[in-house]
């Protein structure tokens, strides 16, 4: 949550601070723990983003852990990668800082400040030392006083004053235009071994420790709290500073219920990202299992859910969420969908059955379908009806999925011809079991519509496709008018709600859309256990990131065996979002409570103007990019009834 910082005592935090070093005023200081095993490239992509903002945008920091990777910076020596990555279960990556080679890994607590610090003599060494200052308190208070500064050595070191000096944290850093990127590596309980196969930072003769090593046993999780609350106070005197953490709560800051967890216990008891295995989902009580947490018992019909998400309820509790609204309960006025069954609703359900397509609109129960299929507007979901995934809050089926349909492409380019779409929304299930994560048929969709329907603009709403930058890229080349990937919720519910999903990855994946000139998107659901302020923290990650249109609507459960309603939100709450959201920067935020990702697709296109594609033999769409009715005549039957009308189609 967003809270001020007003005037303190002085602290250990108030020392020292280094010549040169200033942040520039005005700014919300947003402190974000993003959880263990954040892949390297998510985190440099978010970074980068962060970075990208400007120095007038908010200062961030970042505190993750990685999976095992050596990264080299830009005066890396190659014969200081001493064996071969794979060799030891990492990867060698190079990237854009200052330094050597160094190590990343779990046990070890990875720190990127993206600040606004302006430039000038001394500036950049004075934020280096700015980081060290900063380290140095934090150690102190997790129970090592005696670290400190090393002349002529980068980073943060202790027994300086012995015959045997040891690094303990590593910073490489990179300050320009204005703005930070990169970090320190704080050694807290590594596998010290890792460093054996490097020299570490390109320096010789010099140990690693670690506070394990210096007999100092504490989580990853108290010290990323010490460094929290030292950085609150060296960055956030005077300003506003929010603070979110994924998995749960992680100490003051977070908006919480009273029943919520202490601090520390989301970060120390985080458990296991979820896994695919095709040959689990097989078996009969496997799906349930994900849910529950069993295993080996009779267990409902593949593909289907459990009674009681034991697991997911369970972190939701860790979350300091309660029971929630009983599913008996009435729903507000405001909740209730009006059923349409007139000519256009019965016209398009028609096609849908004989051109054999999955609807996204049916499959997750959405309460728009009949305003929608009146007005002859579908989304389809593409790659099957069967997800790899078993969201807390998703009615698509879980099961062992089936092989592409070849021809499905196709018959979603029939579909937009015969109603003339102006506008079709690609979706799908997620498809962990491919190794492009179903990006190469996302192509092949596009590609499908495009050449029965140039005039036609489109929207893909995509899983993270694992974060695969080449199954992105696949995405990427087609140049969809509008890219959507959505969060769905805020840091702390991510675990409970979207189990084998991950809030930086779905940022970076917006990131990267952004980076490459698409006009980017994404949505949550409110009413899971969130506060407003977290919502807004969301917001402004969206907006940092690039994201142009952003969609929020209230959270349903469809069954017993989903997670429940924390609570309803009121329509003057949407409103407040909205207009809130537009203050940020966002172009376009559509908060109602029926909201779904697809809804007014079309007209939230036409606010931020779409990616203005110009090429004649798509369709001539006008430079402005303003989306429009589709003029070009689609290569194929045509229900005359239906001309002009926009549709969602997701794949």
């Amino acid at each position: 949550m967003v809270r001020a910082n007003p005037k303190r005592p002085v602290t250990g935090a108030d020392r020292a601070r280094p010549a040169g070093f200033s942040l520039l005023p005005g700014r919300v200081l947003r402190l974000r723990w993003l959880g263990p095993r954040v892949a390297y490239r998510d985190a440099h992509a978010l970074q980068r983003a962060l970075w990208a903002a400007g120095r007038e945008a908010d200062d961030w920091l970042l505190l993750l852990e990685h999976p095992h990777v050596y990264t080299a910076g830009l005066r890396a020596k190659a014969e200081h990668m001493l064996v071969d990555p794979a060799s030891v279960g990492a990867e060698l990556l190079s990237v854009d800082r200052g330094g050597d080679i160094t190590y990343h890994g779990p046990g070890q607590l990875v720190g990127y400040p993206v600040l606004s610090v302006p430039s000038g003599p001394g500036a950049t060494p004075g934020y280096v030392s700015e980081l060290e200052e900063l380290l140095i308190e934090a150690l102190s208070r997790v129970g090592l006083p005696g670290a400190s500064r090393f002349p002529g050595y980068p980073g943060v070191w202790v027994g300086t004053q012995s015959s045997r000096p040891r690094k303990i944290c590593a910073i490489g850093a990179r300050h320009s235009r204005q703005r930070t990127m990169h970090g320190f590596a704080l050694n807290v309980d590594p596998d010290m071994s890792m460093f054996g196969h490097i020299v570490p930072c390109g320096i010789v003769g010099k140990e690693v420790t670690s506070l394990a090593g210096e007999g100092v046993h504490v989580s990853v999780a108290e010290v990323a709290e010490a460094v929290f609350e030292v950085a609150a106070e060296r960055w956030g005197a005077g300003r506003p500073v929010d603070r979110q953490d994924v998995a749960g709560l992680a100490g003051p800051g977070v908006s919480a219920s009273p029943a919520a967890s202490p601090a520390f216990a989301s970060l120390a008891g985080t458990a296991p990202a979820a896994t695919f295995d095709a040959a689990a989902l097989a078996a009969p009580s496997a799906v349930a299992a994900v849910l529950t947490g069993t295993s080996g018992s009779a267990g409902p019909p593949a593909g289907t859910r459990a009674a009681q998400p034991v697991r997911l309820l369970g972190r939701l509790a860790a979350a300091g969420v309660g029971e929630g609204v009983p599913l008996s309960a009435r729903k507000p006025p405001w909740l209730r969908a009006n059923a349409s069954l007139g000519p256009g609703f019965r016209s398009l359900k028609k096609t849908v059955r004989e051109l054999a397509l999955v609807t996204v609109c049916e499959e997750a129960g959405c309460p728009n379908i009949f305003e929608c299929w009146a007005d002859g507007t579908a989304t389809f979901m593409i790659n099957g009806d069967r997800c790899t995934r078993a969201c807390g809050f998703c009615e698509v089926n879980t099961a062992k999925p089936l092989p592409l349909d070849p021809n499905e492409p196709e018959r979603v380019a029939e579909a937009v011809a015969r109603f003339h779409l102006a506008h079709a929304v690609i979706t799908c299930v997620a498809r962990d079991d491919l190794p492009d994560g179903g990006a190469s048929a996302f192509a092949a969709t596009i590609r499908s519509v495009r050449r029965r329907c140039p005039g036609t603009a489109i929207e893909v709403l995509v899983s993270d496709l694992k974060g695969d930058p080449a199954a992105l890229e696949m995405v990427f080349a087609e140049r969809p008018d509008v890219f959507n990937c959505n969060v769905e919720t805020v840091p702390r519910l991510q675990r409970a709600v979207r189990p084998s999903a991950s809030y930086t990855r779905s940022l970076a994946v917006l990131a990267r859309a952004a980076a490459a000139g698409l006009t980017t998107k994404s949505g949550l659901m409110v009413g899971l256990g969130e506060e407003e302020a977290e919502v807004l923290g969301v917001l402004a990650d969206l907006r940092a990131v690039g994201v142009s249109i952003v969609t929020v609507g209230q959270y349903l459960r469809p069954t017993s065996q989903h997670l429940p309603v924390a609570r309803w939100w009121a329509p003057a709450d949407f409103t407040r979002l909205s207009e809130t959201g537009r203050a940020l920067g966002i172009r376009q935020v559509v908060a109602t409570p029926l909201t779904r990702s697809s809804y007014h697709a079309r007209q939230a296109a036409e606010v931020v103007g779409g990616n203005g594609r110009t090429d004649p033999e798509r369709g001539g769409a006008p430079a402005s990019g303003q989306l429009r009715r589709s003029d070009t005549p689609a290569e194929g039957p045509a229900d005359p009834e239906r001309g002009g009308t926009s549709a969602r189609v997701t794949a």
